[in-house]
């Protein structure tokens, strides 16, 4: 208590106050920040289970009426490997198409239905599917499908109504066997087999069928050898990244489906990015402000902090002064932040729920600042006993 009474003698409550605030502001940037892009990131991402949000459709645009006839809406062999060149492509998979007709059927209370369907299939690593509904083994009688939610929306609102038949949920409709038709183009081959709804997508504007299936299907039915994609599904770094779009609108390509969600994604990373930044330099600037204030407090007591050694006190008591009012000072600036944090989340929680947001938990964002904390303490605490050991000499 005495040594704590001598060696505080010289402390400045203005610089310890300017750490505290500079600390606690910076800190508050950082909490606040890093909940607010956790609770509004899911407004600019896909709720598709499917499908990730960083993974786009890719296809050359259509020009002309006969542009199918020169076959210039494929890719080939260069263009692929060009693209797989891009600094913010991770992975490309090409689509493959059924080369053979495809006929579906559903009979439900008497009355039955029918249509021409088309299948598509891209690599498995693309499809975020459980194994266990996600596969075909040929011998299989039934074929697992990924259809756009579209699809059942234009049923529901457009083809029930019309033709007097029921509207139904997705659950109701993945409960529902279709029988599939397929016959070669020739109609000299032909098989039957069921049809199953596993899931419904909201990007992938197509009926997916396993890639297994889709070259067993090709192979027994099929006429055309090794056609090259005319889609390719591609896993980028940084959706709504500049960059891609220039490559894009240079190569004649354009995106499917609804492209705002992931240039608002990545807009919000961006202006998060910056503003933990700015959070970030206040709090190292709060570190070296404390660092600063206790080197020189130190020094002013620098024969004291000798005389008190010289005469046989532990180091750790010497020190214990200095260290008990980082730890102090550190501890309520921390949780000060935190609660500046949840007064904001609080303000606009309710506004972000109103959206649609599926808001994440408070637990992360303070998690993180109770980590730099601890980081800067301990640096803290080391430089004091240092000083303290370098004032014996």
């Amino acid at each position: 208590m005495l040594i704590s009474k001598l060696l505080r003698k010289n402390t400045s409550p203005a610089r310890i106050a300017g750490f505290l605030l500079s600390n606690l502001i910076g800190l508050a940037i950082i909490v606040g920040g890093l909940q607010f892009y956790e609770d509004a990131s899911s407004l600019f991402t896909s709720d598709d289970s499917f499908v990730k949000n960083d993974f786009l459709v890719v296809n050359k645009r259509v020009t002309s009426a006969n542009t199918w006839e020169r076959g210039s809406t494929d890719f080939n062999a260069d263009e692929i490997t060009d693209l797989k060149k891009q600094p913010w492509v991770r992975d490309v998979g090409e689509f493959s198409s059924a080369d053979y007709r495809v006929m579906a059927s559903v009979d439900q209370g008497g009355r039955g239905m029918s249509t021409l369907l088309f299948f598509e299939s891209i690599p498995d690593d693309f499809v975020d599917v459980a194994s266990s509904d996600w596969g075909f083994h040929e011998g299989d009688e039934t074929v697992p499908l990924i259809i756009s939610k579209d699809y059942l929306t234009l049923y529901n609102f457009g083809f029930a109504n019309s033709a007097g038949l029921p509207q139904m949920s997705e659950s109701i409709m993945s409960g529902i066997p279709l029988r599939l038709t397929l016959t070669s183009d020739d109609g000299t081959r032909r098989k039957t087999l069921q049809g199953r709804i596993v899931g419904y997508s909201n990007r992938l504007n197509t009926i997916l069928v396993p890639r297994t299936f889709m070259e067993w299907s090709n192979r027994e039915l099929g006429s055309v050898k090794g056609a090259s994609p005319s889609r390719l599904i591609v896993d980028v770094s940084s959706p709504g990244d500049i960059a891609i779009k220039d490559y894009l609108d240079a190569h004649g390509l354009e995106v499917a489906g609804d492209k705002s969600g992931s240039s608002a994604s990545y807009l919000l990373k961006v202006v998060v990015g910056i503003v933990l930044a700015v959070g970030v330099v206040i709090t190292l600037l709060s570190f070296f402000i404390l660092l600063l204030s206790m080197s020189l407090l130190m020094e002013k007591n620098r024969d004291k902090l000798h005389s008190l050694l010289m005469l046989g006190c532990p180091v750790k008591d010497v020190a214990a002064p200095y260290i008990r009012i980082v730890v102090v000072v550190s501890l309520v600036a921390y949780v000060c932040a935190v609660v500046c944090g949840e007064l904001l989340r609080h303000s606009y929680i309710k506004a972000l729920e109103g959206l649609g947001a599926t808001t994440g938990g408070w637990w992360f964002a303070p998690a993180v600042g109770l980590a730099l904390t601890l980081v800067m303490t301990g640096v803290n605490v080391w430089s004091v006993r240092k000083r303290v050991v370098s004032a014996f000499r």
